[in-house]
């Protein structure tokens, strides 16, 4: 049996100052009572010194059931931003339960000639792991645009403001590796050890989801990854169970590392007769002894720590350190 090569990471062009940037519904609706969140994130990238549009269906009050748009709608235009060579960047307005209905109609052709980071978490984490695996592209799996860089980051301190924008800007604009991210006293060792390798990972229900569709990544292309996760708004048993789905697939048999975001809204946790999440992680994990950083900041829990798909990583639990060792973009190229 031939296994499947490791693909090379498909980087996007980096952006430079004044570049468009289009914030879209890829998935859920703009409710009306987030207009000031939704023009707030528009002030952040403004700061970060890009130019910013909506995209047209990113519009209070457009929807069909639980998304903006039909699927096929959302997919048309999706597939108009990443042929428009003046967008340079797509950001989602926010997450919901839609990415699965077009995942089969995106135009990958358009992605391969001219590759655009695709920022955004939650159910976008299906748009990164099905691309990266369908084209190798880099995904961006970053705060969305209205409950992130309009509500979570609204809320958080000041200095952890400015830092995030220096952050994104970086990752963004800058064709260095960014090297250690910035640490906070609530990362825990839940099981030391060193790994590096390249980032898979996202939301770990739609990382199950993805894996069974026929986009899913080759088994082979988990190996020596280091995997990060995070959830929200299930139950503690249901994280067990997911992670239990990655054990007899195989992936825990071949990533090197692993890192935890922050909980949100999982019910049962502090139960007591439910386990911590450090304890359900290492019950799943077993005997495989690899290292384990757990409570960082990325996901539903506040303001994201970018983790980008397909970028090499090195990871020392004991230290609680996390560093990209390789850029997400590529320099721009005079003509």
């Amino acid at each position: 049996m031939t296994r499947a090569a490791l693909p090379q990471p498909l980087r996007p062009r980096a952006l430079a100052p004044g570049d468009l940037v289009v914030i879209a519904s890829l998935s859920g609706p703009l409710h009306a009572v987030y207009e000031p969140d939704l023009e707030q994130a528009v002030v952040v990238l403004e700061r970060m010194g890009f130019r910013v549009r909506r995209a047209p269906l990113l519009e209070a009050g457009r929807h069909h059931w639980w998304s903006a748009a039909p699927a096929a709608e959302i997919a048309d235009e999706f597939n108009a931003l990443l042929r428009d060579p003046e967008v340079r960047a797509i950001i989602a307005h926010d997450g919901g339960n839609s990415v699965l209905g077009y995942l089969d109609l995106i135009d990958v052709e358009a992605i391969t000639a001219d590759p655009k980071p695709i920022l955004g978490y939650s159910d976008i984490s299906l748009l990164h792991l099905v691309l990266y695996a369908r084209t190798g592209l880099v995904g961006f799996h970053a705060d969305l645009a209205t409950p992130g860089l309009g509500g979570h980051w609204q809320a958080a301190p000041v200095a952890r403001r400015a830092e995030l924008e220096r952050l994104y800007a970086t990752l963004l604009t800058g064709a260095e590796a960014i090297g250690a991210l910035p640490t906070t006293p609530s990362w825990e060792c839940w099981r030391a050890g060193r790994a590096e390798g390249r980032l898979i990972g996202g939301v770990l229900n739609r990382m199950v989801l993805a894996q069974a569709t026929r986009f899913a990544l080759p088994l082979e292309w988990f190996d020596g990854a280091v995997l990060f996760w995070e959830e929200m708004g299930v139950r503690a048993e249901h994280v067990w169970s997911y992670l239990q789905v990655l054990r007899h697939s195989g992936v825990l048999d071949r990533i090197s590392g692993m890192v935890v975001g922050v909980p949100c809204e999982i019910g049962g946790l502090s139960a007591p007769a439910s386990p911590p999440l450090s304890e359900i992680v290492l019950d799943a994990l077993g005997d495989r002894d690899i290292p384990v950083l757990g409570n960082v900041e990325f996901g539903h829990a506040g303001p994201n720590l970018p983790m980008p798909v397909g970028i090499r990583a090195g990871l020392d639990a004991r230290q609680r350190t996390l560093s990209l060792l390789e850029p997400a973009v590529r320099p721009i190229t005079m003509t």
